[in-house]
């Protein structure tokens, strides 16, 4: 990392880097387009066959690293968590946008609302809001569940991972 890269506020310690598998671009405008990110045009790399092999899309106060996956290369899903101001209006726009509904807004633990989507490129992302204070949270950090029948959070989800 360049020094100023290194003092930039959208470079953390660690910096999530994706390789999309049918591309890259198409991936950029996804995120830019339901999770209001940012792309960082200035560092967008094209590598030598013209796919990307390195781009940078800033969502809040993280910066996400693209690169489109080699032909040759395997299926590397990510698995990514997102706070937002509002789970369902995101929800909503990354299933307008080709996304797969894995989990509907749910209330979890820790006054969060969370719902999960798996987007057109396989990768799986969860979704976080705050609760206002007015909604119940759910009892979701009981580990008592582990004597019950799944949840609908907890089977939803094994179910998506049988699937990747």
């Amino acid at each position: 990392m360049s020094q100023d890269q290194a003092n930039s506020p959208h470079y953390n310690t660690i910096n999530p880097f994706l390789l999309i598998k049918g591309g890259a671009l198409a991936f950029i405008d996804f995120v830019v387009f339901v999770f209001d990110g940012i792309e960082n045009k200035g560092v967008r790399t094209p590598d030598r066959d013209g796919s990307i092999i390195h781009a940078e899309i800033q969502v809040g106060d993280a910066m996400l690293l693209i690169a489109d996956s080699k032909n040759d290369w395997p299926f590397t899903p990510a698995f990514l968590q997102v706070y937002v101001e509002d789970a369902q209006g995101t929800l909503n726009r990354a299933l307008n946008h080709g996304a797969t509904l894995i989990t509907d807004v749910s209330p979890f633990y820790n006054k969060l609302k969370m719902a999960r989507i798996k987007d057109p490129w396989g990768n799986l992302w969860w979704i976080y809001e705050k609760m206002d204070g007015s909604e119940e949270p759910s009892n979701a950090s009981d580990l008592g569940w582990h004597h019950r029948d799944p949840s609908y959070i907890y089977s939803s989800l094994m179910e998506a991972m049988r699937n990747l």
